[in-house]
């Protein structure tokens, strides 16, 4: 489990799979990360839990410390294809605009790059999401290179570990 100032992110399972179908219903969400029937969202959410089983990594449900309302997701997710590790984020459309996702990226890529000692992390934003292109510039992501995910173009951001730990000041 990870917890900031605000925040709290836990491992996401396949007991998460109303919320995951809820939170994905959004035409504002799914616009760039698409919808799920309760069968797709099942599906994924098995894999998620396969790759925390197998790499020690995934996505991360993030709930309010307060309250524990889940207002989204964040965490690192494997892509076989790229062989790279990219830090994601999505958030219900109620709670943009409070620096959540700036806030739950920035605590996953401190955990991505100083407990499980990753070199690299990508952000692969698809065309047109400004408010996740300025998440990722916030953290100082920069871009790497125009690429197609999930059948639409996206541009894959970067960050490396030294970069990180600079900014940082570390």
């Amino acid at each position: 489990m990870i917890t900031t100032e605000r925040l709290r992110l836990r491992p996401l399972t396949a007991a998460d799979a109303d919320w995951w179908v809820r939170l994905h219903e959004d035409s504002a969400v799914s616009r760039f990360v698409g919808a799920y029937t309760r069968e797709q969202a099942q599906a994924r959410l098995r894999a998620i839990e396969q790759q925390w089983e197998e790499r020690g990594h995934g996505l991360c449900a993030v709930e309010l410390r307060d309250s524990g309302e889940a207002i989204g997701r964040c965490g690192l997710n494997w892509w076989d294809q790229f062989g790279e590790t990219e830090a994601g984020w999505t958030f219900a459309t109620a709670h943009w605009g409070r620096g959540y996702a700036t806030e739950a990226a920035g605590a996953v890529l401190a955990w991505g790059f100083d407990t499980l000692g990753l070199e690299r992390i990508t952000a692969m934003i698809h065309h047109g999401n400004t408010a996740s292109t300025a998440v990722a510039r916030r953290l100082g992501f920069t871009p790497l290179r125009e690429d197609t995910v999930l059948d639409r173009p996206c541009t894959v951001h970067a960050l490396d570990r030294e970069n990180f730990l600079s900014r940082e000041g570390r």
